[in-house]
């Protein structure tokens, strides 16, 4: 469980493929202090850590995890939003937050505003997810709030730590992002579904 609030920012050092799988090697702050078999958010998809070094750790993400997330794109180099599982004796800052990404967006507006940005996501509305203004939606896992809802679309501002301590800065139009739907909306919809 997670709270979309990115700890730091990891860099990929290595992309190796193993058959369907890829190993993700990451270089990060809190490399040092994980564990294996510990769970962590890389741009919002629960990864398990499977490989240690000293300022590095290791993350293999299947075939199906690759279908339905932007870790296809990975390459060496990249930047991607890390947070550690919530502690269950802390403040949840952000939103509920299961680190199983729904689907993924494209980037179709990055616009900069007075001390602001504003992104624009669209989306397949035809797997079933909606969003709410001022609801919760989690982009490479990220807490945001939504604005400007649509069927298919929908608009969030950024303030400017957001911008500078996550990987929303190098997402540009036509970018895809890692999309997880507020978990009371789902089971809202599915109730609705079932009983239209």
């Amino acid at each position: 469980m997670f709270t979309g609030i990115v700890e730091t920012l990891g860099k990929v050092t290595s992309v190796v493929k193993e058959q369907d799988n890829i190993h993700y090697t990451i270089s990060s702050a809190i490399s040092h202090e994980l564990k294996i078999d510990q769970s962590v958010a890389h741009n919002g998809v629960c990864l398990t850590v499977v490989k240690l070094d000293e300022n590095s750790h290791t993350v293999t993400a299947i075939q199906e995890t690759l279908q339905k997330t932007n870790l296809q794109d990975l390459k060496e180099g990249n930047v991607v939003n890390l947070e550690r599982c919530m502690q269950m004796n802390g403040r949840l800052d952000g939103h509920i937050v299961q680190g199983h990404v729904d689907q993924t967006a494209v980037c179709v507006k990055k616009a900069t505003l007075e001390g602001s940005w504003e992104y624009r996501f669209s989306y397949d509305k035809g797997l079933g997810n909606v969003t709410v203004e001022k609801g919760s939606v989690c982009v490479n896992g990220i807490s945001l709030t939504v604005v400007n809802s649509q069927d298919n679309e929908f608009s969030v501002f950024i303030i400017p730590y957001t911008f500078e301590n996550t990987n929303l800065q190098e997402v540009e139009e036509g970018d895809l992002v890692n999309l997880e739907f507020d978990i009371i909306g789902k089971y809202v919809a599915r109730l609705l579904n079932k009983t239209a």
